[in-house]
């Protein structure tokens, strides 16, 4: 039977700086697509567990100048035991376009205990996924293999 996956984009943009007050911290929409998929469409089984659980290729428009670096997170807020990271993703080029299959920046641990994607695989029922991408003023200083928590 094949499970349900339901695709929507959620982007925000951060500007961060250690130099700055929180309330100097800066937010603007970023604008994310992917061509193989619509905002609140079905993620294509391609890129779930019943396929080959590789990334969905995703374009990133709006990017405000000063970028230095991107951030991704991907989740699912209807996980039964809360969020669920299905991708996480740091010091991302300032880059418009992130392939299909690739792993740009520097991976975390997802929900799946593993670093890179880990594709939409729901346990029942249909599920939203989330594509957050952070605009941000300079690269982090973390490990590869860093928790959500940390970035």
């Amino acid at each position: 039977m094949h499970q349900l996956f339901y695709g929507l984009h959620g982007i925000f943009f951060l500007l961060i700086s250690e130099k700055i007050m929180a309330s100097e911290i800066s937010t603007k929409l970023l604008k994310i697509d992917s061509p193989v998929f619509n905002n609140e469409e079905l993620i294509p089984s391609r890129y779930t567990c019943e396929g080959e659980d590789i990334n969905p290729p995703l374009t990133i428009g709006d990017i405000p100048e000063g970028t230095k670096s991107l951030a991704l997170i991907m989740e699912d807020p209807d996980a039964p035991n809360g969020t669920f990271d299905h991708w996480l993703e740091w010091n991302i080029p300032v880059i418009n376009t992130i392939n299909e299959n690739s792993n740009p920046g520097i991976t975390g641990v997802n929900g799946f205990g593993k670093t890179g994607y880990g594709g939409p695989c729901p346990p029942s029922g249909t599920h939203r996924y989330f594509f957050r991408v952070y605009a941000l003023d300079a690269k982090l200083d973390l490990e590869a293999g860093a928790e959500k928590k940390l970035l």
